[in-house]
């Protein structure tokens, strides 16, 4: 009998997801651009407006509401003014800040884009990108457990930018915990710890990221070099499912045995920024449910292409993606 994808979706509100990984603030600022400064060849800029943003991990967050669970977001900041910033932007989108971790001796990544007439001049980034000290790599990974001991969680998401909040230890010890619980693991990879998930359930690379990561030739579109790579961390990391997103082609997802490849629906594009997270949060909240890995695959597929239709990084909306899984047949 086929599975009432609609309730499934609905289903969703009942479920909280842990999320873990380098959260940041996106900012921007708009202005004119109407002189070159007398000091240097460079454009002045007039600013106009402001607007800080949740960003990295916590876009994840943003997608786990959207789709009407419960977020639980695990992350490392600095104690300066901008963390007290990210606290309050999670206040005013009601995410909880009890997964949140101070360490005084980083600061708050902070991306500053600066913008005019609808281009992007510059992006200014400040952060500190090297791994937690051996001392708040302890801490963290305490206080992740205490939040399970005392929450439902029902997935855990590893939403990785390579800017030193998730370690190997750190990784380590929640997949150990997680499987020890029967909590399924998601993985959305960057290079520095690509090759530190083993034993996790759903290990999400985009196309690049497989290729470099495994430093492996393969195509979009012959999925069988696709499944000889996958094979790798099928075997070698004891990854359960591998889940490929390829842009235009679609998605594949395998399990050690079989693999399928959902193709991309046609679309307008607008802007692919943030499809990932979209992806790998519906991913979660599918398998919580209990949906198979394919059909898992072609739901979170549909809800990647949904958000490309939007112009920015934004969340997938629930009540869009319910409609859209109807519409497709899925």
């Amino acid at each position: 009998m086929k599975t009432d994808l609609a309730s499934v979706i609905d289903g969703f509100s009942k479920y909280q997801v842990m999320i873990i990984g380098d959260v940041m603030i996106d900012s921007y600022l708009w202005g004119k651009v109407e002189r070159i400064s007398p000091e240097a060849p460079v454009p002045v800029i007039t600013g106009t407006k402001e607007e800080n943003r949740l960003g990295g991990a916590a876009n994840v967050a943003l997608n786990i509401q959207s789709l009407g669970a419960t977020p639980v977001l695990c992350a490392v900041v600095g104690s300066d003014l901008r963390a007290q910033t990210f606290y309050d932007l999670l206040e005013t989108q009601g995410i909880t800040s009890k997964g949140i971790v101070e360490d005084p001796s980083r600061m708050t990544t902070v991306k500053t884009r600066v913008i005019s007439q609808h281009q992007h001049l510059l992006r200014v980034d400040r952060e500190i990108d090297s791994p937690l000290t051996s001392e708040v790599e302890s801490r963290f990974i305490d206080h992740i457990f205490s939040v399970l001991d005392e929450d439902n969680i029902s997935a855990i998401i590893f939403e990785d930018y390579d800017k030193g909040c998730i370690t190997p230890n750190v990784i380590r010890a929640v997949v150990e915990e997680a499987n020890k619980r029967n909590i399924p693991t998601l993985v959305d990879p960057k290079k520095r710890n690509f090759a530190a998930y083993g034993d996790t359930t759903l290990f999400k690379p985009n196309f690049k990221e497989l290729t470099e990561g495994l430093k492996v030739e393969a195509s979009k579109t012959n999925p069988d070099s696709l499944f000889e790579a996958a094979k790798v961390l099928h075997n070698e990391q004891n990854i359960s499912l591998v889940m490929i997103t390829l842009s235009e082609a679609g998605v594949f997802i395998s399990n050690r045995e079989r693999y399928y490849v959902i193709p991309a629906h046609i679309r307008d594009i607008s802007d692919v920024s943030g499809a990932g997270d979209t992806v790998i949060s519906v991913a979660s909240l599918c398998l919580a449910s209990g949906l198979d890995p394919f059909t898992t695959a072609a739901v979170a597929n549909t809800a990647g292409g949904l958000v490309c239709e939007k112009i920015g990084v934004v969340p997938i909306e629930k009540d869009k993606l319910k409609d859209e899984v109807i519409r497709l047949q899925l």
